[in-house]
Order: C-alpha cells, then structure tokens, then sequence
C-alpha cells in the first residue's frame, strides 16, 4: 500500500524533501567555513566573531534578477549562486572592505532536491573563491506565490573595512585617472531587455550562436558575474585608491555619480574598450537608442577605480599581473558629479 502523503505535501510543501536536501548540502556549507565561524549551519542564527573597534562593519543585500529565467530555460542552476555572491562582494569591495560573510534566501513554488543542491554549490564555490563563509540562509517554499519550477535568489554579505581606510570617492579629483576592469559579460543586470529581444523580437534559441562570435547565447548570458576581490585587493595594499563603482543597473551613467565629489565629472572615452558582440547584437535587432544601452548594461566594464595620474602606471602594471585586463578608459575633470561619455 502506498504511503499517505502528508495534508501539507498535498497542499505543496514537502518538509521531507527540504530536511534531506538540507542534510545533503551540510558538508558542502562547512567547506567555506572561514576562522571568524563560531556556529555550525542549521542553528536559528549564525554566530561570526567580531572584527573590532578598528574596523567597521559593511552590508549589501542583492538579487539576481531576471537572469534565473535564463537559468531556468536552460536548467543549468550552478552558476546563479556564484553571481549572487560576487555581485554582493563587488558591492562591498567598493568602499574598500573584504567579506566575511554571506547570508541567502530562495524562495520557490516546490523545493526540486537536485535544483537546490545545484543553487548552493555555486554558493559554496564563489564563497571558498572570496573567503567568505556561507553562515546562513532561508528556504522558503510558497506554492501558488511562483510560476512551478522557478525561484527567486537573494542574499545578504557582510564585511569589514579598516575604519581609516574606508574609500568613499571624497578624495578623486580633477586629473585622476579611471582604470576599467572588463566585465565577464552582462553579470547580472539587463536581463529583461536582452531576453526581450534575444528571445522575442530575434527569436534566437539559447542554442543559436551570438552573431559575430563562436559563443552560444546559453554561454554568454549565463556567463558568471565576475568577482573583482582578488586584483583590486592587491592594488590597495600598493596603491590609493581614491574611488570605485561596480557597474550594475544603471551603467556608467547612474553607477560612477554615486562616488563622486560634486566639483568634478568623471569622463569616459568610449572608443578605449571594445564593446562586447552581444551589446552590438542587442542594440541592433532591439533597435535600442545607443545611449540607453550605456543606462541599461555595463557595455563591458564591470568595475572603475580612480588613482592618482601619478599612480596610473604602477596600478596598470599591478592590475595586468593580477590579470584583471585593465584599461584607462577616462579621466576626471572639472565638473558638477555626472559621467560624461564621449565617443
């Protein structure tokens, strides 16, 4: 005779398949343990040592937006959790501080076991990647609340910076160089108006090749968000750096203000990079106004850093050791706090 299902399975939620998921993804978890853990994962809170008076704490909380779409047309899930990780370490890194650790939420109709354990091991991977421990999360499954078989993925990262060393952007001036560390594609902002038109208007497959290139569309629009933790680590201990943007949602345009003193314009030349295939390709069958491109994408620059002209070469030389593939892409000058892009 077949076992009763519980009224609750009935109803959607399988307590079972969530506690032997749980227990399965345990092992994997206390691989990204750093020295500060002082709890084991499953407890009501996660317990981290204190940094110090020294040091201040820095929080950023993110999704991953319409990118799961992508994940999920695809059903490749092991790499959504690695974005999710290094977007939030980018975010932090910006003010100068390193992670310590991360906190996540995914929300489905149903837990799927094998989606789960997929979603976290990119946890865990990016995680052991940035030094930062996975201490915590919630699993929610809300039935009714998302389309079957999707979810929805945040989280939150804590970390800590030496308090005389905070970079706040009060510091760039007129004459500072901006260093570009290229983006490893659309990370993770954007996705609603690529899939628009890769998907409806293009009626491109995830299998098509992006014209131009020898890359699919599956492997170019779930290419991971890069972290910048590594390169941009080694250049503080060297080198001033007086300000950072992580180019998310609103580009160059809306990012590099958010840093910026009011006496100055940050000035961006666009023909020192190479914009990425699949912006041209977006922008062409989308026919989208090339300057909303810069507003929507990154456009192939994940991170700007300001140093002084003096400095420039030193940082170029440390950045291109670290193979972070700079490129001076702008100047500041004299202004009222906007990015000005020419070419």
């Amino acid at each position: 005779m077949a076992e009763k299902k519980s009224a609750y399975a009935q109803a959607g939620v399988d307590i079972d398949i969530m506690m032997n998921s749980l227990q399965r993804i345990k092992k994997n978890v206390k691989t990204t343990a750093t020295p500060g853990v002082v709890s084991e994962i499953g407890s009501f809170g996660g317990l981290f040592r204190s940094p110090g008076k020294d040091y201040l704490l820095v929080a950023s909380t993110d999704g991953v937006g319409t990118k799961l779409k992508v994940a999920h047309m695809a059903g490749r899930h092991n790499t959504v959790g690695q974005d999710l990780i290094n977007h939030c370490v980018n975010d932090i890194l910006v003010q100068g501080a390193v992670p310590l650790f991360f906190l996540d939420y995914l929300g489905a109709a149903a837990l799927e076991g094998n989606v789960f354990e997929a979603v976290i091991s990119g946890f865990c991977k990016a995680c052991r990647e940035n030094g930062c421990a996975l201490l915590g999360g919630e699993t929610a499954e809300m039935p009714g609340l998302y389309p079957k078989g999707e979810y929805d993925l945040a989280g939150t990262i804590i970390g800590q910076v030496e308090r005389k060393k905070v970079i706040t952007g009060k510091t760039i001036r007129k004459g500072d160089v901006i260093i570009g560390l290229p983006s490893s594609g659309l990370h993770t902002n954007g996705y609603s108006l690529a899939r628009k038109v890769i998907f409806e208007i293009a009626g491109k497959q995830l299998s098509d090749l992006v014209p131009g290139t020898k890359q699919t569309f599956e492997k170019v629009l779930l290419a991971v968000h890069k972290s910048y933790l590594k390169p941009v680590t080694a250049l503080m201990k060297k080198i001033q750096v007086h300000g950072m943007a992580h180019i998310t949602g609103g580009g160059l345009v809306d990012n590099v203000p958010r840093v910026l003193p009011k006496t100055v314009d940050a000035v961006f030349d666009r023909s020192t990079w190479k914009t990425p295939a699949i912006y041209q390709f977006i922008e062409k069958a989308g026919q989208v106004d090339h300057e909303e491109m810069y507003r929507v994408f990154n456009m192939g620059i994940g991170m700007t850093l300001f140093v002084r002209a003096a400095d420039a070469d030193a940082a170029m030389e440390l950045l291109k050791k670290e193979k972070a593939g700079p490129r001076i892409i702008g100047r500041a000058e004299k202004g009222s706090g906007k990015s000005v892009l020419i070419n």
